[in-house]
């Protein structure tokens, strides 16, 4: 039976390419020479510190900028508000790697408004879509990509 997944996967390679680059770039600007500015990298989240809220905002284009050069969609992307820390301000940008529950449901209903002949079930942070006929596959694929829910979807592992 036919079947392929909806997938929300991060490179984490360029992401850290991305870090990396704006780590250069942010020490080597004059701009934040004396600002104390630095970014830090969890597995979960990117931390942009720095001595004023407008150097952390800053700081954290920068990083968005090297992002999408590195073609990383923004969307796996989610900045935080700018909170005091100290003596300045931090910024936490978390990244978003998989489907949440609440946006698998989401593709499910959507699938499922659609009537078309397919089953769709959500699979740990994955939705898997399967079918007897490989058109009807197709269009759902279409009728996902029409509407926009605020992640970056991928749809792998299509399967005869």
């Amino acid at each position: 039976m036919p079947s392929f997944d909806i997938v929300s996967k991060v490179n984490h390679a360029e992401v850290d390419n991305a870090f990396t680059q704006a780590q250069k770039e942010i020490a080597q600007r004059f701009d934040f020479k004396d600002t104390e500015t630095s970014l830090e990298k969890t597995p979960e989240a990117i931390t942009v510190r720095s001595g004023s809220e407008d150097r952390a905002k800053a700081a954290l284009t920068v990083l968005q900028d090297k992002l999408v050069k590195r073609k990383v969609s923004l969307r796996f992307t989610e900045p935080g508000k700018p909170e005091p820390a100290g003596k300045g301000s931090r910024i936490v940008v978390k990244i978003k790697d998989g489907i949440e529950v609440e946006k698998g449901r989401a593709i499910v209903q959507l699938i499922k408004e659609a009537k078309l002949k397919v089953q769709a079930s959500i699979q740990a942070d994955q939705v898997r879509v399967t079918g007897k006929n490989r058109d009807d596959l197709q269009t759902a694929i279409q009728a996902v990509r029409q509407r926009d829910l605020g992640i970056e979807l991928s749809f792998v592992n299509f399967r005869d």
